[in-house]
């Protein structure tokens, strides 16, 4: 084989690594009555090529991503296979099985989908890409507001937010069950009929519900996880989200008076959102406490667990250690859900529970372990100050506080989550607010602790670890 001939083989084995196959699937959504991929069906293709590759166990030998605009979307969706460079259109989920075993497995592009003429294909993606921006640039220079997609999800958000909120709060998706009309599920749930198909409709648009002759169906996601009937149902812990619909609603007036204006602020539920409440912690906390031990050690012996909650994470240190000993705190109302949690776990022995309040309690002594887990965040910085001061006198020397929370980059902007929780604490709290790292190693050199480290973990929260 030739020098030459030797490169090109070199390149295109390249090309086919580290998969046999790179598909990419056009999802992009445009302004309404536009043509686009993401209305043509994109999502739709692109689920049913998952679940394809994993029937036909292709999985490992096929990767596959999704892209924006490419600019034929006349003839949505557009899926491009890769290396070979095959452009198919107006993909349907029903063609996607035929792609799957004649392309990705026998490697036998599918004749009747593909673009078949290069130049046409090229001269329709230009003229589309020469379209677009004379369109913005008209819209540009009338001064219109653009046509920003995500402009518009950020103001009109809180319709679908509130749809669902709707829907838990009504629990539809149990009452829905195997396939239900809207006249049946009114009737079942005491609502109007015509209401309760509208707002059928838009969970269905929200890929929450399917709609065939009239019947809505859940979707696999709903069934296992909004379900009431279903192991993993997860609308208590949800509920949680409705009860903050109230306090969001004040967000102006908050910004005008610098503090929560709710007549019922979040730390003051009835028992059945606390029951709510104290379920979605649990849930939340159990995969993420395992992690938590696991960055920490396990090398303790007296553990003080402020705000436990569910005694989620009391539990998976005990479970990692059985020479642990740990004192939880919480409130009144909280404590009796506690003891429900510790003794499924059977280690009422090791757990102790104590009703008490963070804000002013004294904690004893000779602690070498406190976690303090999503508590920080409710606080002021001078409630903080005061709170940290009361850990450092419960530690013994060389004992560590472990801090869990929503930590702020410095110019507070980033991440994301994290400066969305500060709102939610500006209209839940009196004082609270996330805060940033400087802010607590301050805090912390200012109590006495001597070193502190960040441990960064998976998802929105982060560890502070700070030895006295």
């Amino acid at each position: 084989m030739s020098r030459p001939d030797c490169l090109e083989e070199i390149v295109r084995r390249r090309k086919m690594r580290p998969f046999r196959y790179h598909v990419v699937v056009c999802t992009q959504q445009k302004p309404e009555n536009l043509p686009s991929c993401a209305a043509a069906g994109g999502a739709a293709v692109l689920e049913a090529l998952r679940e394809e590759l994993g029937r036909q166990n292709l999985e490992n030998d096929v990767i596959v991503s999704t892209t924006g605009c490419l600019g034929a979307c006349n003839r949505g969706p557009v899926m491009i296979v890769y290396p070979d460079a095959t452009w198919y259109g107006e993909v349907k989920p029903a063609d996607v099985a035929e792609i799957t075993a004649s392309h990705l497995k026998a490697g036998q592009p599918v004749a009747r989908l593909m673009f078949s003429d290069d130049a046409a294909l090229r001269a329709e993606i230009l003229n589309h890409r020469r379209k677009t921006l004379a369109a913005i640039a008209a819209r540009d220079k009338a001064g219109i507001l653009p046509e920003d997609i995500s402009l518009q999800e950020i103001l009109r958000g809180f319709m679908s937010s509130r749809a669902l909120l709707t829907a838990l709060e009504l629990d539809v998706f149990t009452g829905v069950g195997r396939g239900t009309s809207a006249q049946q599920l009114s009737a079942k749930l005491g609502t109007d009929t015509r209401a309760t198909e509208m707002l059928l409709n838009v969970l269905v648009t929200l890929n929450l519900l399917t709609k065939k002759d009239g019947v809505f169906s859940n979707t696999p996601m709903t069934a296992r996880f909004l379900c009431a009937d279903s192991p993993d149902n997860a609308r208590p812990g949800l509920m949680h989200n409705v009860h903050l619909w109230d306090s969001w609603s004040t967000l102006t007036k908050c910004v005008r008076q610098g503090r929560a204006v709710a007549e019922s602020p979040s730390g003051q539920r009835d028992e059945h959102s606390t029951r709510a409440f104290i379920a979605a912690m649990d849930r939340n906390a159990k995969e993420r406490a395992a992690q938590v031990v696991q960055a920490v050690g396990n090398d303790f012996r007296r553990m003080l667990d402020l705000g436990g909650g569910s005694g989620a994470y009391s539990i998976a240190f005990a479970q990692a250690n059985p020479q642990l000993h740990v004192d939880l705190l919480d409130q009144p109302s909280v404590v009796p859900l506690t003891q429900e949690y510790i003794h499924r776990a059977g280690l009422e022995r090791r757990i102790q529970t104590r009703v008490g309040d963070m804000r002013t309690d004294h904690f004893g002594e000779g602690y070498d372990l406190v976690l303090l887990s999503a508590i920080a965040h409710m606080f002021s910085p001078e409630q903080n100050r005061d709170l940290l001061g009361r850990i450092y006198q419960a530690l013994e020397p060389n004992g560590r506080l472990v801090l869990q929370d929503f930590i702020l980059d410095p110019d507070k902007t980033s991440p994301s989550f994290a400066v969305l929780f500060s709102l939610n604490m500006l209209v839940n709290t009196e004082g609270g607010a996330s805060y940033s790292e400087t802010e607590y190693e301050q805090w912390l050199r200012e109590t006495g602790f001597r070193e502190t480290k960040r441990i960064r973990l998976p998802g929105p929260a982060n560890l502070i670890v700070a030895t006295k």
